[in-house]
C-alpha cells in the first residue's frame, strides 16, 4: 500500500475516526481466540481495532494540550527506531528505567519491534504519514516500557494489569475488554487469584498516574526507576505482587471447552 492510498479516508480511519463504529462481536470472536493462545498478538490488534472507537483522536489532541505532548508530537519520533540502539540501551547505569527495560526485554528475548509486523498484518494503516496514526504507533510501543514503570511481569495476569492500567491512560476500551475479560478467565482456572481485583488495582493505578503518553521517554530512561515512579505518582501493584509468581506462571488461561 503506497502512502496516497493509505491516507484516503475509506482506507485509514484515522482521517475520518467517525467511520470506526465498535464492533463488539468482532471483539469477542478475537478474545476468545486470544484466551486459547495468549502469545497470539494478532487477536489483542483484532480487538483494538474492533473497540478503538475515536479514542486514538482524541489520544492525539490531548497531546496537542500540554507542552511536553506538543512537543513530542512536533518532533514526531518513532520511538520504536531509539528502543532498536542497542548501544543507546547499553548506556543506561543499574537502576534506572533504562537499564530496567533492557533487562525485562533481554529476560524475555523480546524484541521492540516484535509488535510492529503483526499490527500491520491486522492494522495496514498503522503506518500511514499521519499524526494520528504516529500517536497509535507510540502506544504500541512504549507497552513494554509501560510494563517496566506500573510492575507487572508478562504472565497472564501481568498482561490482564497492564492492558486495564493502559485503559485508564488511554480510554480505549480494547485495553478494558481485555483486562477484565482476562481477569475472568484467570479466576476460572484458579479460584484463588484475586484477579478482578489485580486488574482494578491496575485501573486505579493508571487513573491515578501522570499521562504517559506525552512523556519524554527518551529523558525518563535516564531517571532512577524509583524515581519516576515517584515523579509520575505509579502506585504499587500489591495486590499482583502479592500472588506468588510461581503460580502467575503456571496459569494457562485457556478457555472451557
Amino acid at each position: 500500500m503506497t502512502h496516497e492510498a493509505a491516507l484516503t479516508p475509506d482506507s485509514t480511519p484515522f482521517l475520518n475516526p467517525e467511520r470506526l463504529r465498535l464492533q463488539p462481536i468482532r471483539a469477542y470472536r478475537a478474545f476468545r481466540k486470544l484466551i486459547r493462545d495468549k502469545d497470539d498478538t494478532a487477536q489483542v490488534f483484532e480487538i483494538m481495532r474492533a473497540l478503538t472507537g475515536k479514542s486514538t483522536s482524541r489520544g492525539y489532541q490531548r497531546m496537542l494540550r500540554s507542552r511536553e505532548g506538543g512537543r513530542q508530537a512536533f518532533l514526531a519520533h518513532e520511538l520504536v527506531d531509539r528502543l532498536r540502539d542497542r548501544d543507546w540501551l547499553a548506556g543506561f547505569a543499574p537502576g534506572t528505567v533504562g537499564a530496567a527495560y533492557r533487562t525485562f526485554m533481554g529476560e524475555r528475548g523480546f524484541e521492540p519491534d516484535g509488535l510492529v509486523e503483526v499490527e500491520r498484518q491486522v492494522l495496514p494503516y498503522v503506518d500511514a504519514p499521519h499524526p494520528v496514526a504516529w500517536y497509535s504507533r507510540r502506544l504500541r510501543d512504549v507497552h513494554d516500557i509501560w510494563h517496566v514503570l506500573a510492575g507487572y511481569e508478562t504472565d497472564a495476569l501481568g498482561e490482564a494489569c497492564v492492558v486495564s492500567f493502559s485503559y485508564a491512560q488511554t480510554r480505549q476500551l480494547g485495553f478494558a475488554f481485555i483486562g477484565w475479560g482476562a481477569a475472568r478467565e484467570i479466576q476460572r482456572e484458579v479460584r484463588s487469584i484475586p484477579a478482578r481485583r489485580a486488574v482494578l488495582e491496575a485501573y486505579r493505578n493508571g487513573k491515578r498516574a501522570e499521562w504517559l503518553p506525552a512523556l519524554d521517554y527518551e529523558a525518563l530512561f535516564a531517571m532512577p526507576l524509583d524515581e519516576a515512579r515517584r515523579q509520575l505518582n505509579i502506585g504499587r501493584p500489591a495486590i499482583y505482587e502479592a500472588v506468588p509468581r510461581e503460580i502467575r506462571q503456571n496459569l494457562k488461561l485457556r478457555a472451557p471447552g
